[in-house]
């Protein structure tokens, strides 16, 4: 089934945090041709360009996929497009360069996410992020997006019961994962205590939700190559894509069950069947913890736990790196950042490498087949991908 698939053959991921590059096209340079010697290519093989990126604010300058031409100006002449897609930026581009090679309109395309969010106020990144909810019911929350989760959480609460402890385990196991990548935002495992504290260093953001199960404020870029199937039987390396799919539910919470996240269990339901397995087949996921509360609830939209039972893959272990289906290796979005138009490349970028055996420290011993769940705003835009290498 892989051979006949379109691959990632390479890619370059940068740093994650608050970073010295000055602007997008200053990021977006600093891994494109990394990504593209990594694919055994050089820029006259690429075909076509997908940037990625959020901004809405970030920056002034905007028209992003121009950058390129001044980033690597050996790229000038190559078509390049730009997506948007809130949160799931990075994974709208990816598959926007899938069908692209799909379709036959090309072989080798490259994508490139990026973000750089800390070139403005705390307060100012808050209000731009809002954006990526339904303004007129949503804009108003206090706290910006952390709000617009708290809520989903303080729903939760209300159903099924306070999930504090629960996030708190989440955002410890994941500050923990996240010492051994090497692209990681913050690599400190900040244990349970301390994530499940209210504290000068650990405040509440917007209750129930606490620092510590919040996402944070990074720059960042990573570009990855993809190519036809003809062209990856040569390349160094090939992760392919068993199965993708892209659901989308009502932009508003007022339209639908917050704490259902039916675009996220649909997107993956689909998914699955395509690829012909169950969750419980893959040998680890990576996915959106935008906030602790998404994490939980994706547990149970991906089907690991019924309804109000999240905690439960928690306790028993399931989702902890030598467990039955390793959840966020890589620290997450929790600890390795979240540059938002970066995001979706990077999650596909990291789930690449375990397949490959090139993760480094992050390494699982058993890594063959992966999950990967991006989605943009509150699961409104959701993307899932079953990848394997070949």
């Amino acid at each position: 089934m892989s051979a006949a698939r379109t691959s990632i053959i390479g890619w370059e991921h940068s740093p994650f945090g608050k970073l010295e590059h000055p602007d997008t096209m200053s990021l977006m340079g600093s891994v494109v041709p990394g990504a593209i010697a990594h694919a055994g290519l050089t820029t006259e093989d690429v075909d076509g360009i997908f940037v990625g990126v959020y901004n809405n604010g970030f920056t002034t300058q905007d028209f992003q996929a121009g950058l390129i031409s001044m980033a690597v100006p050996a790229l000038a002449e190559v078509p390049a497009a730009r997506l948007e897609n809130a949160c799931a930026t990075g994974s709208a581009a990816l598959y926007a360069a899938l069908d692209y090679i799909e379709s036959g309109r090309g072989k080798v395309a490259l994508v490139v996410g990026a973000e750089k969010m800390s070139g403005v106020t705390s307060s100012r990144a808050g209000e731009i992020l809002l954006s990526g909810c339904y303004g007129p019911e949503e804009s108003a929350v206090e706290s910006g997006f952390a709000g617009v989760f708290a809520g989903i959480a303080r729903a939760y609460a209300d159903r099924y019961g306070d999930p504090s402890r629960t996030l708190a385990q989440i955002a410890a196991k994941n500050h923990r994962n996240g010492v051994t990548n090497p692209y990681a935002q913050i690599r400190k495992d900040l244990g349970f205590e301390f994530c499940n504290t209210v504290s000068e260093k650990n405040p509440m953001v917007a209750t129930p939700l606490r620092r510590t199960d919040c996402s944070l404020i990074s720059d960042g870029a990573v570009a990855v190559v993809v190519a036809s199937a003809d062209v990856a039987r040569s390349a160094p390396r090939r992760v392919a894509f068993r199965a993708r799919t892209q659901a989308n539910d009502f932009m508003a919470l007022s339209k639908r069950d917050p704490l259902e996240f039916a675009g996220a269990r649909r997107a993956w339901s689909e998914a699955t069947a395509q690829a012909g397995i169950s969750t419980m087949d893959l040998d680890f996921l990576e996915t959106h913890d935008c906030f602790t509360i998404a994490e939980l609830l994706q547990y149970e939209a991906l089907g690991l736990a019924p309804n109000g039972q999240g905690h439960r893959v928690l306790e028993e272990g399931l989702v902890a790196p030598d467990g039955a289906l390793p959840v966020n290796r890589s620290g997450g979005l929790k600890a390795k950042g979240h540059p938002i138009g970066a995001t979706g490349v990077s999650m596909h970028a990291m789930a690449a490498m375990q397949l490959t055996g090139a993760a480094g420290d992050m390494q699982l011993p058993h890594a063959d087949l992966a999950g990967v769940f991006n989605m943009g705003g509150s699961a409104v835009a959701n993307y899932a991908s079953i990848l394997e290498a070949w």
